[in-house]
């Protein structure tokens, strides 16, 4: 069965939370909303900027749940499934599968540092258990496991394999992917610091997935547009650029601290982060607010500062 393409912004959500801790269902649907209203193509639910690794099963397959009956328009509901072993990743593949989910986004297991060939096996392992539009999700500051073109391009003949976003400084690696013309969206990580954006989008990427979306997602849907013009090409260099500070802001502490910080700050639905991680410090939230500020987003989008620091 033959998948279709997502080009655009795909942004990896927070997942809200209550005071008490516990998951904010009307939060999401908040979140929906603005995403859907302000362009994002697709959102990832329960990504590493949903706080995946901090949520126990039943919350994830309660999200999954209560998450595809708010969808409303076109705008694609996938979802974090990766697991600590295959056979848990296939599970939860398969229940958002059940469930109605779009699709799913894999990395490789954390922690145990599985070798390369491994990680392909186990990804391939999933594509064949599930018909769910699949993406790849190549991120080693966070798993350690670190995939090279051959291995990608591998895993891309999978039909159900269609994503593919690279979250390394390689983008050597991204050219030699799109030279390929594999039947994949090719997305890369919007952090300045890995510095994939300009190239993935000039050589022909189909859009970024990113967390900048969950404060920006207008701006970043335009900056995730693929060139078919040269007049998008100077569309994207104008809104990249206006952009890059409240970019820095995002990647100013580990995903999703300074995001959900600042969103809590605006009045977006966040809510607390789980412990062990802690607010952003309150200098730093309130830099965010004075750059929201200072971009007209605050105006644009009707958002208010609820900290008194923040606001002055």
């Amino acid at each position: 069965m033959a998948h279709d393409l997502i080009a655009g912004s795909f942004v990896a959500i927070v997942t809200p939370f209550n005071r008490d801790g516990s998951v904010d269902f009307e939060g999401f649907r908040t979140i929906l909303d603005f995403q859907e209203r302000n362009g994002s193509v697709a959102v990832l639910i329960m990504g590493s900027t949903g706080e995946v690794s901090m949520l126990s099963i039943e919350e994830r397959h309660a999200i999954i749940r209560e998450t595809v009956k708010m969808k409303k328009g076109k705008m694609q509901l996938w979802y974090g499934c990766s697991g600590n072993s295959t056979d848990s990743a296939i599970k939860m593949t398969q229940f958002a599968e059940k469930e109605g989910a779009d699709g799913a986004i894999l990395a490789a297991p954390s922690y145990i540092c599985a070798p390369e060939e491994d990680i392909v096996e186990y990804f391939l392992d999933i594509a064949n258990a599930v018909k769910l539009p699949l993406g790849i999700y190549n991120n080693p500051p966070r798993v350690k496991s670190d995939l090279n073109t051959e291995q990608l391009l591998r895993l891309f003949e999978h039909p159900n394999v269609i994503v593919h976003k690279e979250s390394t400084t390689r983008v050597g690696q991204v050219a030699q992917v799109l030279k390929a013309k594999p039947n994949v969206s090719v997305m890369c990580c919007d952090s300045p610091n890995l510095g994939l954006v300009v190239p993935t989008m000039s050589l022909g990427g189909h859009g970024t997935a990113n967390m900048s979306g969950n404060l920006a997602p207008a701006e970043i849907a335009t900056m995730s547009t693929p060139w078919t013009t040269p007049a998008q090409s100077e569309v994207f260099r104008d809104t990249y650029l206006k952009m890059l500070p409240l970019l820095h802001y995002c990647y100013s502490a580990i995903n999703p601290v300074a995001v959900k910080s600042l969103m809590q700050a605006v009045g977006l639905p966040s809510g607390p982060l789980r412990k062990p991680l802690k607010p952003h410090n309150p200098q730093a939230v309130a830099k965010g607010v004075q750059i929201m500020k200072d971009l007209g987003l605050l105006d644009k989008y009707g958002l208010k500062p609820t900290l008194a620091s923040a606001a002055e």
